[in-house]
């Protein structure tokens, strides 16, 4: 049941209130509609983050340390990188050399690349109901509350 709130009330409503009820749902959304379709976000960053087509700068093999530190603005604390990187492992799509660094395979810039396509379906469920306009004008004003806050903005 959805309350009817006046333009008013939600004016006097705090912002961090529902950035962070947004920011759960959507996360929440996008994880179950990967799990339906086999893999978790944590494994997919995994491999993004190998990929010398996608996030790697030089596709070089990275530890599970530096990838910690490469996804340390996203990673949930509930994220398992060691335990998400051995599925990985068992799927052929990492191998891990003597020095344990992990290496995308090239079935797993195959799976990296069948999966990315999954993107577009989460993002029109999600944006459903909501213009262009309307969703630029929300991240103008969310980008102004970080400023505001004294935050940073990419």
């Amino acid at each position: 049941m959805t309350q009817q709130i006046s333009d008013a009330e939600l004016a006097a409503q705090p912002a961090a209130y529902w950035t962070g009820v947004a920011h759960e749902s959507l996360i929440a959304y996008t994880r179950a509609r990967q799990a339906e379709k086999g893999y978790t976000q944590p494994q997919f960053w995994l491999l993004r983050n190998l990929s010398p087509n996608d996030l790697s700068p030089d596709g070089d093999g990275m530890t599970l340390p530096e990838l910690r530190a490469a996804m340390a603005s996203y990673l949930r604390p509930e994220d398992d990188l060691a335990a998400e990187s051995e599925v990985l492992l068992e799927r052929d799509w990492l191998t891990r050399d003597a020095d344990d660094r992990l290496w995308l395979t090239t079935t797993g810039e195959q799976a990296r690349v069948d999966l990315a396509r999954n993107a577009p379906a989460i993002r029109a469920a999600l944006h459903e109901g909501i213009d262009d306009a309307d969703y630029v004008t929300t991240l103008k004003v969310l980008r102004r509350l970080i400023r505001n806050a004294g935050g940073t903005v990419a």
